[in-house]
């Protein structure tokens, strides 16, 4: 399959149709996988999760919750978050900025669902997740397109009112810095 981004200033004199889907059909696609991709990347390198000895202890002894020197409060990621980023395209090589909105709903302590859609100027891709704490701030877990049925890894670092989420697929992958 030709995953390759249909350039905007290119006139289609085949009505938009090739082997069945548009080329913007396809660029969603391939768009969808990327993004995602991107997000899993990051998952392999959770940095984070490793636990200062006053963070063990604080585990451990229910008398020191609470009273970790330094330690950061929790960011709730529930809510809506939007900004930018780039996805890049496995087969192509090629890269596209994209614009993104996600919206997070609490599923329990630990984890979240998240619904987004992605834009770039070639095309638009929606995803679900569910993301899982795996450290302070840290979340990972596992996207998928329905559309196009692609699957992939996701990692999201939160920092205050702003987010950096990295996707990843066989598709390709994506980075995004996302605010509320």
């Amino acid at each position: 399959m030709d995953l390759r981004p249909v350039h905007p200033s290119r006139a289609r004199t085949d009505s938009g149709r090739t082997r069945g889907r548009s080329p913007a059909t396809r660029l969603a696609q391939a768009f969808a996988c990327a993004l995602f991709a991107t997000f899993a990347v990051a998952s392999l390198y959770a940095p984070g999760v490793a636990q200062t000895a006053a963070e063990a202890k604080a585990k451990s002894d229910p008398s020191a919750k609470g009273k970790v020197d330094g330690a950061k409060p929790e960011v709730s990621l529930e809510g809506s978050w939007s900004g930018g980023g780039e996805v890049a395209f496995a087969a192509t090589g090629s890269r596209e900025r994209a614009r993104c909105r996600a919206h997070y709903q609490r599923r329990s302590k630990d984890s979240y669902a998240m619904q987004a859609t992605c834009a770039t100027a070639s095309g638009k891709a929606a995803q679900t997740a569910t993301v899982h704490r795996v450290g302070e701030n840290r979340y990972r877990g596992n996207f998928h397109n329905a559309e196009y049925d692609i699957s992939g890894t996701i990692f999201v670092v939160v920092s205050g009112n702003s987010q950096s989420v990295r996707l990843t697929s066989t598709s390709g992958s994506a980075l995004f810095r996302l605010n509320r």
